[in-house]
């Protein structure tokens, strides 16, 4: 019978992975430098995760705030639900160590493609397909016409989204706004049937 895993263990290997991937980079960092500065053995490390890449997409999935409960999409009003996936927002405690990853984190993915789809998988596809969830839901109640084009609603909905990120973030602008439900606005405003509220 297995051992069942231990919760700290865990977690100490979770958190030395996370500051070494942050300080040395994905590929400069080994297994042995992740038991060394998380005191747990190497083989007990081998029996959380099979290898480095299933480490490294916990600790990217951990610091996202990944795997709770999905944010409720369904409340009668298609702004607020819209909103509710646009706006999430991954724990602020891990916002530093995010910021320092994100780029090692695009660089291995684009040599490593198959981590690179199990990331867009795992991280991005799930509020994609809420968001998708959520439009087609308001055109089978008559909020939105029924010739909608999905993937154009989705794009108009998430390029404010990315816009903020790369360009505002950059110039260290700190908005007050809350882009998601200002997109959310916006976009019911353009796009709900003029009979139909928002």
């Amino acid at each position: 019978m297995a051992r069942p895993r231990s919760p700290e263990a865990h977690k100490k290997v979770v958190k030395a992975a996370l500051a070494l991937f942050g300080e040395r980079g994905i590929a400069a960092t080994s297994m042995d430098a992740i038991a060394r500065a998380s005191g747990v053995s190497k083989a007990t490390i081998y029996k959380h995760w099979a290898d480095k890449e299933a480490l490294l997409m916990e600790v990217m999935l951990y610091v996202h705030g990944v795997g709770g409960e999905p944010e409720k999409a369904d409340t009668g009003d298609l702004a607020q639900d819209l909103a509710a996936v646009l706006s999430r927002k991954p724990p602020g405690e891990f916002e530093e160590a995010r910021t320092r990853m994100m780029p090692t984190l695009i660089a291995y993915s684009a040599v490593h493609p198959e981590f690179g789809k199990a990331w867009r998988d795992r991280v991005m596809e799930p509020p994609r397909q809420r968001l998708k969830r959520i439009l087609r839901r308001a055109v089978a109640q008559g909020l939105l016409k029924r010739d909608l084009d999905v993937e154009l609603a989705m794009a108009l909905l998430l390029g404010p989204m990315l816009y903020r990120k790369i360009f505002e973030k950059r110039r260290g602008r700190r908005d007050a706004k809350d882009v998601g439900l200002e997109t959310a606005k916006a976009f019911c405003r353009a796009f709900t049937r003029h009979e139909s509220r928002c």
